[in-house]
Parts: structure tokens; sequence; C-alpha cells
């Protein structure tokens, strides 16, 4: 089975719970479906780095999570951006 790979586009805080959730229900969704899967937290400041759009492209999906507020706006559009451009699969929430 190959693994699939999803970028988290959000400013990861391991003291954020919904952080916390967010790994945890991927990982639940991949092992009910019995998926690999690999989660990558994209952080919105880094977004606009020029191996951004390597690392973004590295994903098999994106995903834009919770970060009130961003700590790069700017950086957490260009991702939404480069999926729709790109027809990555993307999700937002």
């Amino acid at each position: 089975m190959s693994r699939l790979k999803i970028g988290i586009i959000a400013d990861y805080n391991p003291k954020n719970r919904y952080h916390l959730a967010t790994d945890g229900a991927i990982s639940h969704a991949a092992n009910a479906l019995a998926l690999s899967v690999q989660t990558e937290w994209l952080a919105t400041d880094q977004l606009d780095r020029p191996d951004a759009e390597d690392r973004m492209g590295s994903c098999n999906a994106l995903y834009c999570g919770s970060s009130s507020p961003y700590r790069s706006m700017e950086g957490a559009l260009h991702g939404i951006r480069f999926a729709r451009e790109q027809g990555y699969p993307f999700i937002g929430t």
C-alpha cells in the first residue's frame, strides 16, 4: 500500500487541542479506510519561500486547517491558490 501525504496549511502549535485533534482525526479516518497517511504541517509564514511549492507539491492533497489568526494570511492564501491552480484535492475549515 502506498502512503498518502496530506499537507496541512496552518501554524501548528502542539498546545492547541484542535491541532492535536486534526492529527488524530486524519489518523482515525486513515485507519478506518485501511490507508497509510502521513501529515505535514505547512506553516503559513513559510509558504512564501522559494521551496514552498516543492513542499506543497510533494503532497497528495492539501487541507487548510484552523490557526486564527494565521501568522501569514498571504501564505495561507498562497497555499489555497496553489491547490486550486494545480488541481490538488483540497478542503478548508
